[in-house]
């Protein structure tokens, strides 16, 4: 170690023939001038020893130097010691330089060197410009090494290049500008060939057999391609074959099997076809067969069993079909075999059992079947075992614990259940063990916090339960996790003593009492969230100086929030105390964080912006939703925001404008449900990351900002419930990422602007509730990821006619065109396009919900007769809601093809005819409502089957017969029928008559005019009609008040008022008559 001075007694020894320092440590230190006089040194060799620097031109003094090896330092050679060291060392034999850097050198000075050179290496040396290889064929070259020089353009001889004695040529990672022609073939004493990430293409020629010297072949990275020559199978020396990643297609050609000196095989990642050939089996010397993501086809073939000789094997994403051979058992020398990722099928055979030199075996994402063999058990000198993803029945083996030698246990999201087997007690030597997200139920067993040497266990996702054991002690664990669990009782003191102790996740878990002090600083990664943990922080915490990350969210604690808790904890980076009773301490708030990003408050019952966040400046996620924190956003927050990604203050007390908005970095800002005020302000348009903005339930004034429309990143708008005014601006940009668009309950006005055509990713636009005029916009259909459309309660009107884009709204789940002046048939060409409200199955569908990690979707709908403020969506919802319009006609057949239909809304039209019976196809129907139109004859019977049946509406039409009975009609009160003056039946007062009504046809005016003389109206109920008349006038009024007053629902009153006058005028008059 250290330097190499020129007054160095080293120097005192001028007869020195051999000097060898290779591998020391000389600190960088530069080679001396003093090497220059040991002029009777033959061999010197410095290689792999830190030296730096030029290497001194007093080194071409050596002129008796046989052997020169600088290899591997940080040393330099410029052009003039390079042209007088191969002018000067004329006795060269041995010339390596790899690792030197010689940018400067041109390689066409290499046919200077000594003519006596047998070994020339100049690996990884930074060589620049072209070389012709040909000036290298020196006549006594043995050993050529170029590689790692992708800066050299090596260039080929076509022809006839013999260079009679070379045994080792490597050309890996260069540069060539030519196809591999015969050249190679006629070196025909090459030992060792590596052509590893080379330029060459075209096929391998089959002249490569005429190598019968070569040993080891390397063609690994490179750019080869066709069929590899059957020629191969000539290389009886070979020994070393790598093909890995190459474009060699077709077949393996079968005469592969004739290389019987091949002890190392590796074809991984190659696009080889068909099947393995069975001659595999002839290599018994071969000691590593690499097959990893191939794509051989068929079944093992059984020949492998001839493998005796074989170490490694490894099949990992292969496509070999059928069973494991159990001949598998025989490769008693197998030391590694991963099997990982495979199609095998049936039962992994119990031969595995055999391989008693097995130390690594992988069955992870495997289609084995049926148990584990508990022969596993056999494999002695097994210290790696994984068992990830596998597809293994019943419980695991107690044989288990006969693996002693055992260091890393993997058995995680498997098909095992009942408990954790206590044999595993045994495995002294274990360091890793990880049987997380299993269904592991019963008792934790205590017996794992015994064994000795156990630095990792991971437990969590499953179903233990009970209390962690009382008493432990000698534990070297680094990692532990136990989360996800059903776990409870108080945490034991061992728990906070454990000296090596990094990581501890406890969350979601049923844990009560206080925590524990710690005793040791070694923590980084604390999480308790989840849990019934009371009483306050404790003060050790302050002092766990290497923490990164503390979580103690939803639990029932007590936290003061000040400087005696951080002013240590310099390389804190999270901090999670959300959903607790958190206080703050802004009265010593000088303590610095120069680590934090994340921090989340929500939920904590917090009045004010913790001020200590002046001092941050790596912040990146920051949640104080859902708090009491009142008053204007504080200007340093805007500072602060530089470095935020993330910013949620959603559903707080805040009050005053928007507070600026500067940060390029800011992707999601959340400042929903306060009571800001004033404009969105432009320096919105600066945040050129943004892809969230909800602002909505605010007091937001002043018109859409044009740059977040115009916006390419932006993917959800949510301005929804303020009082935004004006248009919306026609601006959207092609090529924009929006997916969800909420403006909902503003004042904006004027036509849907078209560009919204731009946004093909779009999934839900509401525009709900606003003063928005035109047609119905036909041309949102082509919008073919849209699933919700709500532009109920606008302005729109006219007819809605035939599609105009081919295949019109294919995925939507919602729309709502309700309280509109839409007039005409119901659209029945547009239902016929309504795929994906047909098409749902359910069944053993997981529930999931619309939006993105970040931002779920939520909807203010008409639900089951009420409008609903959903907070979440779940993507089976669907739902048509067409009502207070003016629509006409009769209800569509095709209704009944909506299978995956919850609600059904045609309230407040003109619609005539029969309710369809096809609508007792709709299995998913959850509500129907067609109060108030002119719909006719009976109630189908087929609706008595729809058993998700909750909310019926036919009130105030025309409708005839015997109210059906069973399943969901039997919940039904008179709501759901009023105003059918030909209904009777259960639950109305009215009974039907013995005989059997017949089928009606829908009443004309005449004929309802006449229904209450038919059905004998009796005078006392004249006063009660006036008094429900002037109730009926004062309902309807408050209705259109609050919709707008359809023209055709205006009309549909007026006549309505006149019918029931002209019945009660005429009944009176009959009765007076009769008196």
């Amino acid at each position: 170690m250290g330097h190499i001075h020129s007054n160095s007694t080293l120097f005192l020894l001028p007869n020195l023939r051999r000097l060898n320092l290779a591998d020391n440590c000389f600190s960088n230190s530069l080679i001396s001038s003093e090497f220059g006089n040991f002029k009777s040194l033959t061999h010197l060799n410095l290689s792999c020893s830190l030296f730096s620097g030029q290497i001194p031109f007093e080194i071409s003094r050596l002129s008796s130097l046989v052997s020169l090896d600088l290899s591997k330092n940080s040393l330099l050679i410029k052009a003039p010691v390079w042209k007088r060291i191969i002018g000067n060392l004329t006795q060269l034999r041995e010339l390596l330089l790899d690792r030197t850097n010689m940018p400067s050198i041109r390689p066409n000075s290499f046919t200077n060197l000594s003519s006596s050179l047998t070994t020339f290496s100049l690996r990884d040396c930074d060589l620049r410009g072209k070389l012709e290889i040909n000036i290298l064929c020196l006549p006594s070259i043995q050993t050529l090494d170029l590689g790692a020089n992708s800066n050299l353009e090596v260039s080929l001889p076509k022809s006839n290049w013999s260079c009679s004695f070379l045994k080792f040529l490597d050309l890996s990672w260069t540069n060539f500008s030519r196809e591999l022609l015969n050249f190679v073939g006629n070196l025909k004493s090459l030992e060792h060939l590596d052509l590893t990430f080379t330029s060459f293409s075209g096929e391998l020629l089959s002249s490569i057999g005429n190598l019968k010297s070569l040993e080891h072949l390397d063609l690994s990275w490179s750019s080869f391609s066709g069929e590899l020559p059957s020629s191969i199978g000539n290389l009886k020396s070979l020994e070393h074959l790598d093909l890995s990643l190459t474009s060699f297609s077709r077949e393996l050609p079968s005469s592969i099997g004739n290389l019987k000196s091949l002890e190392h095989l590796d074809l991984f990642s190659t696009n080889f076809s068909g099947e393995l050939p069975s001659s595999i089996g002839n290599l018994k010397s071969l000691e590593h067969l690499d097959l990893f993501s191939t794509n051989f086809s068929g079944e093992l073939p059984s020949s492998i069993r001839n493998l005796k000789s074989l170490e490694h094997l490894d099949l990992f994403s292969t496509n070999f079909s059928g069973e494991l051979p159990s001949s598998i058992g025989n490769l008693k020398s197998l030391e590694h075999l991963d099997l990982s990722v495979t199609s095998f099928s049936g039962e992994l055979p119990s031969s595995i059992g055999n391989l008693k030199s097995l130390k690594y075996l992988d069955l992870s994402s495997t289609n084995f079947s049926g148990e584990l063999p508990s022969s596993i058990g056999n494999l002695e000198s097994l210290k790696h075992l994984y068992l990830n993803h596998c597809n293994f029945t019943g419980s695991i083996p107690t044989s288990l614990g006969k693996l002693t030698h055992i260091t890393h246990l993997l058995v995680s999201r498997t098909n095992f259940i009942w408990s954790i087997p206590t044999s595993l007690e045994n495995l002294t030597k274990l360091t890793y063990l990880d049987m997380s997200y299993n269904s592991f139920s019963g008792l934790l067993p205590s017996s794992l916090f015994n064994l000795p040497n156990l630095l990792t266990l991971h437990l969590n996702n499953n179903q233990l339960v009970g209390p962690l054991p009382s008493h432990v002690s000698g534990l070297n664990l680094v990692d532990l996790y136990l989360n996800s669990n059903f776990l409870n009782g108080t945490l034991p003191s061992w728990l906070f003593n454990i000296p090596s102790l990094e990581t501890l996740h406890l969350s979601r878990n049923q844990f009560v009492g206080e925590i524990g002090e710690f005793k040791y600083n070694s923590l980084k990664d604390l999480d308790l969230s989840y849990n019934k943990l009371h009483g306050s922080i404790p003060r050790s915490v302050s002092r766990l100086v290497n923490l990164t990350s503390l979580s103690l969210s939803s639990n029932n604690l007590s936290i003061m929030l000040g400087s005696e808790m951080f002013s240590k904890l310099k390389n804190l980076e999270t901090l999670d105390f959300s959903n607790n009773s958190v206080s703050i301490n802004n009265n010593a708030a000088t303590y610095a964080l120069p680590n934090f990003e994340n921090l989340n408050l929500s939920y904590s019952n917090i009045s004010e912006f913790p001020i200590f966040l002046r001092l941050t400046t790596n912040l990146q996620y920051l949640d104080l939703s859902n708090n009491q924190i009142y008053g204007r956003v504080p200007r340093w927050l805007g500072d602060v925001m530089n470095s935020l990604f993330y910013v949620d203050l959603r559903n707080n007390l805040l009050q005053g404008p928007l507070p600026n908005l500067n940060s390029s970095n800011l992707q999601f800002i959340f400042f929903s449900k306060n009571n800001l005020t004033g404009e969105i302000p432009s320096s919105i348009c600066d945040v050129i990351y943004l892809r969230v903005l909800d602002l909505s339930h605010n007091n937001l004034s002043g018109m859409i900002p044009k740059c977040l429309v115009n916006s390419t990143k932006l993917s959800v708008l949510d301005l929804r419930m303020n009082s935004i005014h004006g248009n919306i601006p026609a601006i959207f940009a092609k090529g924009n990422n929006f997916r969800n668009i909420n403006l909902n309950g503003n004042q904006l006005e004027g036509p849907l602007p078209q560009s919204l055509v731009n946004c093909i990713d779009l999934e839900v636009l509401d525009l709900g509730n606003n003063k928005i005029n035109g047609a119905f916009p036909y041309w949102l259909g082509g919008l073919q990821n849209l699933q919700v459309l709500v532009i109920r309660s606008n302005r729109f009107q006219g007819h809605i006619g035939n599609p105009k884009t081919k295949f019109p709204f294919p995925n939507l789940r919602i729309i709502d065109i309700s309280n509109n002046q839409f007039n005409g048939p119901l659209p029945i060409t547009y239902f016929e396009y309504l795929k994906a409200m047909m098409n749902v199955d359910e069944s053993g569908v997981a529930l999931k919900y619309m939006g993105e990690n970040y931002y779920q979707v939520s909807l203010n709908i008409m639900m089951k007769g009420q409008y609903v403020e959903m907070e979440r969506v779940l993507t089976i919802l669907t739902s048509i809601d067409f009502s207070k319009n003016c629509f006409r006609g009769e209800m569509p057949k095709i209704i009944g093809r909506f299978k995956s239909l919850k609600g059904l809304n045609f309230s407040y039209n003109n619609l005539t005819g029969y309710i369809p019976s096809s609508i007792g196809n709709l299995t998913n129907l959850e509500w129907l409502d067609l109060y108030f139109n002119k719909l006719g004859g009976k109630i189908p019977r087929q609706l008595v089957d729809l058993t998700s049946f909750e909310v019926l509406k036919l009130s105030h039409n025309q409708l005839t017969g015997h109210i059906p009975s069973g399943n969901q009609f039997n919940t039904f009160n008179n709501d759901s029928y009023t105003n059918n003056l030909g209904l009777c039946g259960f639950p109305l007062s009215k009974t039907c008559d013995n005989h059997k009504a017949k089928q009606q046809p829908p009443p004309t005016l005449q004929q309802d005019e006449n229904l209450e003389h038919e059905n004998g109206f009796r005078w006392q109920a004249v006063s009660i009609g006036y008094a429900c008349g002037t109730i009926f006038e004062m309902f309807m009024g408050y209705l259109m008040f609050k919709i707008g007053k359809p023209k055709c629902l205006v009309r549909m009153v007026k006549l309505e008022q006149h019918i029931m006058l002209r019945r009660l005028k005429k009944n009176a008059h009959k009765h007076s008559g009769r008196r």
